[in-house]
């Protein structure tokens, strides 16, 4: 005879007895334990895990200068460039303004990054490239590609470069000022090569 539904049977458990649920409430099903859950991800709206804060720096206690006495201003960064001097004669020093050039691409320098200015006969690039109109030759020197060689002449219109290497090959009347502006053209190095006690003469106790 079927069973009625209103009244279901009801079996005892194979697997022991279980948890009384407390009243009103559903005791939950018990899950296996994993382990160490890592640390989910902040939902919208909700924040995420607390991280330490960094160590906060201690401020430092602002100088006061006593009476009667000052207190020294901190010193500006070096802006002078590096002048190094490389003797050579008048007949010589393009030759060793060239010599300069090679060792400073070989050391890694960019050709871009050099300048160099000639005191007597212009470079035969500079003629070379003259010889196209000063429009093309000074494009030249705004694409920043390679090496630019310039007379001393102009070289109030050339702009500063890294590296200026001047050839001291004549023009002994045109050196006292074109070695001043040579030096406010150089980024960080000022090669001149020709005559030692000239260029002493013009630039002092700097080289």
């Amino acid at each position: 005879m079927p069973l009625i539904p209103e009244e279901p049977q009801i079996h005892e458990s194979a697997q022991g007895p279980r948890a009384t649920p407390a009243s009103g409430r559903t005791a939950p099903t018990p899950r296996p334990v994993p382990g160490p859950r890592p640390v989910a991800p902040p939902r919208p709206g909700r924040p995420g895990p607390v991280r330490p804060m960094p160590a906060q720096r201690t401020p430092r206690e602002p100088v006061v200068a006593a009476p009667g006495s000052s207190v020294p201003a901190a010193a500006p960064a070096a802006a002078t460039p590096k002048i190094q001097l490389i003797p050579a004669s008048a007949e010589g020093a393009l030759d060793a303004a060239e010599e300069a050039v090679d060792l400073l691409l070989e050391s890694g320098r960019a050709p871009g990054e050099v300048l160099v200015i000639t005191t007597g006969q212009p470079h035969p690039w500079a003629a070379h490239e003259l010889s196209f109109g000063e429009t093309a030759y000074w494009a030249q020197l705004d694409a920043g590609d390679d090496v630019f060689y310039a007379d001393a002449s102009v070289v109030g219109r050339a702009k500063s470069r890294p590296v200026v290497v001047v050839a001291v090959n004549g023009g002994s009347d045109t050196v006292a000022t074109a070695l001043p502006l040579a030096l406010g053209r150089a980024g960080t190095l000022l090669i001149v090569c020709g005559d030692p006690q000239q260029i002493n003469s013009v630039l002092g106790a700097g080289v």
